[in-house]
């Protein structure tokens, strides 16, 4: 009597429902990495904008007056020694007149 051997290996059903489980992962984790990209790129722009205002601050203690425009500050060595933070956006910074600091960028809201 001749026995019959069965193959072992997925069956195409098996692999199927391997394909719509990782399907359905990815719909769920594909949008919130994109979120979380936005959002690392708002956190930081706000902190760009906090260490720009910080050094406006330490260059009116140390000259006495408020810069006139903002290169004063971020192209100034003695406040950035390592070059000045970039928007990550790609949105330049700009000191408001009436504040004298870096106002929120509008993307950051």
């Amino acid at each position: 009597m001749k026995v019959l051997s069965r193959k072992s290996g997925f069956t195409l059903v098996e692999l199927l429902i391997v394909v719509l489980i990782l399907a359905a992962l990815a719909a769920i984790a594909v949008p919130r990495i994109g979120a979380s990209a936005a959002n690392a790129r708002i956190r930081a722009c706000e902190t760009n904008i906090n260490i720009i205002n910080g050094q406006i601050e330490l260059y009116q203690a140390n000259e006495g007056v408020a810069p006139g425009d903002i290169d004063d500050v971020v192209l100034n060595t003695d406040y950035f020694p390592d070059g000045s933070p970039s928007c990550p956006f790609g949105v330049g910074y700009a000191i408001d007149a009436t504040t004298g600091h870096v106002a929120t960028a509008t993307h950051v809201h």
